[in-house]
C-alpha cells in the first residue's frame, strides 16, 4: 500500500484540529464552568449554602454543554471566539454582582 503525501498531510491536520478541540473544551470549559458557577454563587435568590450547591450542580451540565458545542461547531476559531466570549461577558457579570473586592483580596 502506498499513502500519498497528501492524505498523510490531511490526517495530521484532521488530528491537530481534533487535540485544538479537546484542549479548548478541557480549559475552556472549565472556566466557562467555574466562572457559572461562581456567578451563579453570587446571583440566586437562595441562601448562600443552597446557592452554590444549585451552582455546582448546574456546573456540571454546563460543562456538559461547552463539550458539546465545542465539537458541534465547524471551526475551532469560532469555538474558541464563543467560548472566550462567555467568559469575558461572565467575568464582568461576576465582578459587576460581587464587586472588585473579589477579585483583589478584599470581603465581598
Amino acid at each position: 500500500m502506498s499513502t500519498s503525501k497528501g492524505s498523510a498531510g490531511t490526517g495530521l491536520v484532521e488530528r491537530a484540529g481534533i487535540f485544538a478541540r479537546i484542549v479548548l473544551a478541557t480549559g475552556g470549559g472549565y472556566a466557562v464552568a467555574a466562572l457559572a458557577t461562581a456567578l451563579l454563587s453570587v446571583t440566586l435568590p437562595l441562601e448562600r449554602s443552597e446557592a452554590v450547591t444549585t451552582a455546582t450542580l448546574l456546573s456540571f451540565a454546563i460543562l456538559a454543554g461547552v463539550v458539546v458545542l465545542v465539537f458541534a461547531l465547524h471551526s475551532v476559531p469560532r469555538a474558541a471566539g464563543i467560548l472566550f466570549g462567555a467568559i469575558l461577558v461572565m467575568g464582568l457579570g461576576l465582578w459587576l454582582a460581587a464587586g472588585p473586592g473579589l477579585f483583589v483580596g478584599g470581603a465581598p
